[in-house]
């Protein structure tokens, strides 16, 4: 990579392009965030030591910086040792932006493939996995600040758009538009922005707060069953008083709640 210092001062779009971030920084960053979104960690220190979410990324940074070098063995073997230590699987060519975090740290698996921007929120067991034998992209793409539930499944060479959280167990196969909520399986939007949604450090720890579309159906449906024996009773009350037509018998016994047998 060039330095910003050698390039000619002839060159405008190569001096304002941003320089790549140190990995001591990066690192610094990673377990500096844990502390926004995990109410558990007292310090960096603690963080540092005892989180295998960020023993994880500390090990595929620098296989990554290996990766990219062309020393693809010795990135593979890197990669490998960071899952023996982590229980944690990341491909060293995977690209993962800042401030990432992993939390618990176990049984994740992200591809060859995957592309995670910054701010993004891995729970346990989520797999960012591919769906093709094909060379080239195959795994899913996260924009930034997604938050991804325990369990879920991100499958092909899809995008999940900006602030959008995956309900926990959930699987993606379709991309999604950005700051929704998907849950099932297949995964569909349920929940659209919101814009009363407590945001900690520009994430979303809400995560729990998912929506139950069985729920808000029966929901719906109550209101009506109660909007309808409103309207019943209304209509009881003015046959009663006499200000409607009588209906026949068998109707009038229904609406006054009785019923007649004209057998």
């Amino acid at each position: 990579m060039t330095d910003i210092a050698d390039v000619p001062a002839t060159d405008p779009i190569a001096i304002s392009a941003p320089r790549k971030p140190s990995l001591l920084r990066l690192i610094r960053e990673d377990v500096a965030c844990v502390r926004l979104r995990d109410p558990a960690a007292r310090s960096e220190l603690e963080t540092l030591l005892t989180y295998p979410g960020i023993h994880a990324l500390i090990w595929h940074r620098l296989a990554h910086r290996l990766w990219e070098a062309d020393w693809r063995f010795p990135a593979r073997l890197l990669s490998w040792f960071g899952r023996f230590v982590s229980n944690v699987d990341i491909h060293p060519a995977a690209r993962i932006g800042r401030r990432f975090f992993i939390d618990h740290g176990a049984c994740v698996v992200i591809g060859e493939t995957a592309e995670i921007g910054n701010d993004v929120t891995l729970y346990h067991g989520v797999t960012l996995g591919g769906t093709s034998w094909s060379p080239g992209k195959r795994h899913p793409t996260l924009a930034d600040r997604v938050v991804v539930g325990a369990g879920a499944k991100i499958l092909g060479p899809i995008t999940i758009g900006p602030g959008t959280r995956v309900g926990a167990n959930s699987v993606v196969i379709e991309s999604t538009p950005p700051e929704v909520t998907v849950v099932g399986i297949p995964a569909r939007v349920v929940r659209p922005e919101l814009s009363h949604r407590r945001v900690v450090g520009r994430i979303d720890l809400d995560h729990h707060l998912m929506p139950d579309p069985v729920g808000e159906a029966i929901s719906i449906l109550l209101d009506r069953v109660e909007f309808l024996e409103a309207r019943l009773a209304h209509v009881q009350k003015r046959l009663r008083e006499g200000s409607s037509p009588a209906p026949d018998n068998k109707d009038a016994s229904l609406l006054h709640g009785h019923v007649i047998d004209r057998n």
